[in-house]
């Protein structure tokens, strides 16, 4: 395949001095996702208008709907070694809804204020997708070809669990990802400031996998004014209550001892292995994440029986959000059963786990770049507590990583933007980001 098309290199734009007019552009076309599988023509919009600036550059491009409006672009720069597996970079390109009413500014106007974007999807994730946008079209202004080839690809409906988007693309179009063997998504790279004022970035190198179960327990209907022993709200009510307050053991897990051995290196002590939960609440508002990757976990959310006050009824349902650590899964069925007692039905809708190395080339790699654009700083392999589209990638055999490179202030946290009400980013740390993504990709 001939080289990308080479231009005068002194007249080519750095990605910094584009993403934030992109990532603005991006928050400025609504692409909520409501889950409702026609939600408009946001993602075909911002689909296009990738695809629009990847083109004038001379890339090529491939644009797919699986359903109307519901855009995917994939767009695969040639490496220099066509024999080496490939690298994947992608974002999704829908965000949550927003109640402009709860905003301090309009959510989709892309406004900047005192050194912020504020906006739907400026951390959630079209930050990222306006970095690999400024960063592809570096390399098609310099002419360069990386080491090896280099997939950029924006999804649909990654907010809904990715049937229009990254599931449907890798069940559909599996040849678009040949030769892939590691991807970059959200859910890592950004920066915390720890307590000895340190800045460490923690990847991720595994998701826990979602395990939604559905429980009812069933009884005796009858007339609320009688003695009922056979209460199926009361039988649901125990399990409910046990089960919600269990506190499942911690799991040694290699990316739990990579980030332990990370947070020794940087905060210049060894934590107390046992009293993890106290020492990571130290931490700061990280805390609260990284504490959630220690175990399994499982969180009532939903709860429905009865239809009148003064009728017992015969069922009661309730629902939970569960999160397991990789390898652990038939372990935590047996648990969930064993804790819910006789008498629950336990009807499960199963998710899935990714486990890539903690202590892979590609890491290293990026903790370069990461101490090129800010030395001084660490990176740190942990544990996604949550799921990104990774976990499709997984699937088709593809290592999957955390790393979308955000530093900034130590007030501030990044993470607690996700889906909140005024969600915004540092707009300079939209800039360190394609600074450190450029980087990365010059060096694989």
């Amino acid at each position: 395949m001939s080289s990308l098309p080479a231009v005068d290199e002194s007249v080519a734009l750095e990605p910094e001095e584009e993403v934030v007019q992109f990532v603005q552009d991006l928050i400025r076309i609504p692409s909520v996702n409501t889950g409702d599988p026609e939600i408009g023509e946001g993602e075909r919009l911002c689909a296009r208008y990738i695809q629009a600036r990847l083109e004038e550059l001379g890339l090529t491009t491939t644009y797919l709907e699986s359903a109307p409006g519901r855009g995917n672009l994939l767009c695969r720069i040639p490496g220099l070694d066509r024999d080496r597996p490939a690298l994947l970079l992608h974002c999704h390109l829908d965000v949550v809804p927003a109640d402009a009413s709860e905003w301090s500014v309009p959510p989709f106007a892309g406004e900047i204020h005192d050194g912020m974007l504020f906006g739907r999807g400026a951390v959630d994730i079209k930050n990222m997708a306006g970095i690999l946008l400024a960063v592809a079209r570096r390399l098609a202004t310099l002419g360069r070809r990386p080491e090896r080839d280099v997939v950029c690809a924006w999804f649909a409906d990654e907010e809904n669990g990715g049937a229009y988007g990254s599931q449907w693309m890798t069940e559909q179009h599996p040849e678009l990802f040949e030769g892939v063997s590691e991807s970059i998504t959200e859910g890592g790279g950004y920066c915390v400031t720890l307590p000895n004022g340190k800045r460490a970035y923690l990847v991720s190198t595994a998701e826990k996998g979602a395990m939604r179960a559905k429980l009812t327990a069933r009884g005796t209907a009858g007339h609320g004014a009688v003695v009922h022993d056979d209460n199926a709200v009361t039988r649901l009510s125990g399990a409910m209550y046990r089960l919600g307050t269990h506190r499942f053991p911690i799991v040694r897990t290699p990316h739990l001892e990579a980030m332990l051995d990370g947070l020794d290196e940087t905060l210049g002590r060894r934590l107390n292995r046992d009293d993890l939960d106290a020492e990571l609440d130290r931490l700061g508002f990280i805390g609260k994440t990284l504490r959630a990757t220690l175990r399994n976990t499982l969180n009532p959310t939903m709860l429905e029986a009865g239809y009148k006050r003064n009728v017992v009824p015969s069922a009661a349902i309730g629902q939970f959000d569960g999160r397991v650590l990789p390898g652990c899964e038939e372990e935590f069925f047996a648990d969930v059963e064993r804790i819910a007692g006789p008498g629950i039905d336990i009807e499960w809708t199963r998710g899935w786990t990714i486990d890539s190395p903690p202590d892979a080339d590609l890491v290293e790699r990026m903790r370069a770049a990461i101490q090129a654009e800010d030395p001084g700083a660490t990176l740190i392999p942990f544990m996604l507590p949550g799921g990104t589209d990774n976990k499709l990638m997984a699937k088709i055999g593809i290592n999957g990583y955390g790393f979308v490179p955000m530093r900034v202030p130590s007030d501030f946290d990044n993470w607690g933007m996700f889906h909140a009400v005024d969600e915004r980013v540092p707009v300079d740390s939209l800039r360190f980001g394609a600074r450190v993504l450029s980087r990365l990709l010059a060096d694989l």
